[in-house]
């Protein structure tokens, strides 16, 4: 299974990925599900990845390809909608490719969330499906997630607007992936974070967390004793003699 999230705020974007790929109870791998591209001083790239891991292989290898020919790539598109717009037409090939090779047992679908910025526009993400179109984020609901969401999403409902800070927007998005690996043992580190500053067209802040990471292990453990503390404090029910 999987879990990402990627968060657009008004001063840039955050991505939290983890890395386990699990193909049955026997086959337990990990393999990075966070992609960068990029250009400095001019875009600046991150594709995170949930589904097919040879579906996305294929179309991450296929993206470095382009940009090496120097034709169509993400190094060549005009707008951020243009380039998912692009990857999503290279999933759908190499989706339909698999199918048409008759593996009627293999399930070759993949989503996407693509974000960064390009000179000359805002800095943004786009989560791509299956089918090939995208959808973006908007004022009202600042982040997009693939994966294992449903355990991650209360805590972004709760916290991330636009206008929160990189650096707490980051921190809520590794207590959103702390929730998911707590509730699924299909997900499950290493964890990698990347920041980016709107407006630098650099790579950004990267972190990448293993297991026995001390930070991992102290939020887990911080964030559990204030629910329970928050928890205990909560107005008590007042029954009626009609209750029942």
């Amino acid at each position: 299974m999987t879990y990402c999230v990627g968060i657009a705020l008004e001063k840039g974007l955050v991505f939290c990925s983890d890395s386990r790929t699990n193909a049955g109870i026997d086959q337990v791998s990990t393999y990075g599900k966070m992609h960068t591209f990029g250009a400095d001083g001019d875009r600046q790239f991150v594709l995170l990845s949930a589904g097919n891991l040879a579906t996305t292989q294929s179309v991450v290898s296929q993206l470095k390809q382009d940009i090496r020919a120097g034709g169509l790539s993400l190094m060549t598109v005009p707008t951020l909608a243009d380039g998912a717009d692009y990857i999503g037409e290279l999933s759908v090939k190499r989706q339909a490719r698999y199918i048409e090779g008759g593996l009627s047992s293999f399930d070759p679908k993949v989503t996407f969330i693509f974000g960064g910025q390009i000179r000359g526009e805002a800095a943004a993400i786009f989560l791509i499906y299956s089918e090939g179109n995208h959808i973006t984020t908007s004022h009202d609901h600042p982040f997009l997630q693939i994966g294992e969401s449903k355990y991650g999403k209360p805590i972004l409902d709760r916290v991330i607007t636009p206008t929160t800070s990189l650096e707490e927007a980051a921190k809520c998005a590794i207590v959103s992936m702390d929730s998911t690996l707590r509730s699924n043992l299909g997900v499950g580190p290493p964890i990698e974070l990347r920041v980016y500053d709107g407006e630098k067209f650099l790579p950004g802040r990267y972190l990448r967390f293993e297991d026995d990471a001390p930070y991992l292990r102290l939020l887990a453990k911080s964030w559990n004793q204030k629910l329970i503390e928050a928890f205990t404090t909560l107005p008590s029910i007042t029954w009626t003699t009609d209750a029942y």
